[in-house]
């Protein structure tokens, strides 16, 4: 053997040089979370002042999980006669037992409801993990913890309302009609149902057609934990179920979370009346990450911010802005990242990410990628396997993107990323604020003194720094623009369902 002749040099993880090199230095043997525990009845009913009961219609709608395809379960289909008993069995406790008892014990109620999430944290997180298609990681560390939470921080707030606004009286709206999405079930119910009941209200709640089991479920927890009879109504439907809340002329106060098309329905709906209203609606968030941006740091946010919970996220930070210095370098190891990154069964606890929530939402994402191709972009898919059954979509990032394109201005909701670049601070701030919403951005920068220039200067509700998709009870969220009206979280969240 000749001594001129070199060997290839090692891979060395730790190399700053070094390509990721992910299946020959990892290899994950399959790690399913059992589900057998939870418990799926073969129908649901209507849960109406205290008790489930049939649809005065008889219809009722197939749920399926995203990731196999098959058919779940089947849930009762609410009608305007069902919204009006549901909304009379709120009135009825509102005016009863619910307005009688203390603010402590109201607080007592609520505090027993969040020990009880934490009781059932596993079945919650399967349950949610199966319905909705999200990796059972994010189900079990994220969503059912902050579920929990938010329960609690309400929970010590309810008799103490007097303290979170000095000077005033605060009183109670009466019946609150809630509307939540499919991206974050048991999350956003706890969003609107927790400060709803701590500030003495009752509550109809409509949850999204593909993602009802967990508010269901929630349903039997409510009856369990013996809070007072109609003090908490959910009823399910399609889009015509939630037209009927908004509609009905004995609602107090009305919450939506989704999509900006349907804010603005609600919102021209409303107009007239006396009718109180929070919206929290789509996003399109960018990511500035500047020269001096610790780059494996921005590269693991950039991750979190578009592709966690399959970019099912109205915050989520779809728009990447990069400093022309770094940006082949953010790009490169972006996508080597996204070699790493394991698509398949929500259920496995290897999984980072899981399937797109519903057939619908398959096609509009895949729609969204064709179009990025036809107005000219360069398309990046990671080469992972994905199964063959199912709504599975590869992380996907375009470059090569202009601020007038489709992909780049429209709120795709799915793992799309697209990447543009800049130059100076106020070039990277125009751009992020370049968009019709204005939910949340975020700050990638070694420098403190430059989050607080450039974040002050971003017209959105959130602005997170060195991190993203942060969440905690303590603190409001929420959108300007088209991205809502309103603050959900923490004393904002308070002072949405009281009367000033």
């Amino acid at each position: 053997m000749s001594n001129t002749e070199t060997k290839e040099a090692p891979y060395k993880p730790t190399s700053p040089n070094s390509k990721l090199d992910f299946e020959s230095v990892w290899e994950y043997a399959p790690a399913p979370q059992d589900s057998d525990f939870a418990e799926i009845k073969e129908r649901y009913e209507l849960f109406i002042g205290g008790k489930f009961v049939k649809p005065s219609k008889g219809r009722y709608f197939k749920s399926t999980n995203p990731a196999t395809e098959e058919e779940i379960t089947e849930f009762a289909e609410a009608t305007q006669k069902d919204i009006d008993k549901a909304v009379k069995a709120a009135r009825k406790a509102y005016e009863g037992e619910w307005s009688r008892i203390s603010a402590k014990e109201r607080g007592k109620y609520i505090y027993r409801i969040a020990r009880m999430l934490q009781e059932r944290a596993r079945e919650f997180a399967v349950l949610e993990s199966m319905d909705g298609g999200k990796p059972i990681r994010e189900s079990r560390d994220v969503d059912i913890p902050l579920v929990a939470a938010y329960f609690f921080y309400y929970a010590g707030w309810a008799d103490k309302l007097e303290y979170a606004f000095p000077g005033k009286k605060p009183e109670p709206y009466g019946v609150c009609g809630q509307i939540i999405p499919w991206n974050f079930p048991l999350l956003m119910l706890a969003w609107k149902i927790a400060p709803a009941l701590a500030t003495g209200n009752t509550v109809v709640l409509k949850p999204a057609e593909t993602t009802s089991l967990t508010a269901l479920k929630f349903a039997e927890l409510v009856k369990d934990c013996g809070l007072p009879e109609g003090v908490v109504n959910i009823v399910t439907g399609a889009g015509q179920t939630g037209a009927e809340i908004v509609n009905h002329k004995d609602i107090d106060k009305i919450a939506f979370t989704g999509s900006t098309n349907v804010g603005k329905i609600i919102q021209k709906s409303l107009a007239g009346t006396d009718k109180k209203y929070t919206l929290e609606l789509g996003g399109k968030g960018a990511l500035v990450i500047f020269e001096d941006a610790p780059i494996d740091q921005a590269v693991e946010g950039i991750i979190n911010a578009i592709y966690f919970n399959q970019g099912h996220v109205c915050c989520a930070g779809s728009r990447l802005l990069v400093q022309e210095g770094v940006a082949d370098k953010v790009i490169r190891k972006l996508k080597d990242r996204l070699e790493t990154l394991i698509v398949g069964d929500p259920l496995d606890k290897n999984t980072d990410v899981g399937a797109i929530n519903s057939k619908e939402q398959f096609e509009t994402v895949n729609k969204y990628l064709e179009l990025g191709v036809e107005e000219g972009a360069d398309i990046y898919q990671a080469k992972c396997e994905i199964p063959e059954n199912g709504y599975f979509i590869r992380p996907t990032l375009f470059t090569n993107v202009s601020q007038s394109n489709r992909v780049v201005q429209e709120e795709i909701f799915g793992p799309v990323l697209t990447v543009q670049t800049f130059r100076t601070a106020d070039e990277g701030i125009e751009k992020a604020n370049n968009t019709p919403y204005g939910l949340a951005n975020g700050i990638w920068t070694d420098k403190g003194s430059k989050i607080f220039k450039v974040g002050s200067k971003m017209r959105s509700g959130v602005v997170w720094a060195n991190t993203y998709n942060k969440f905690d009870p303590t603190s409001p969220f929420g959108g300007y623009k088209e991205s809502g009206v309103g603050r959900e979280g923490g004393m904002h969240g308070l002072a949405a369902y009281i009367k000033n």
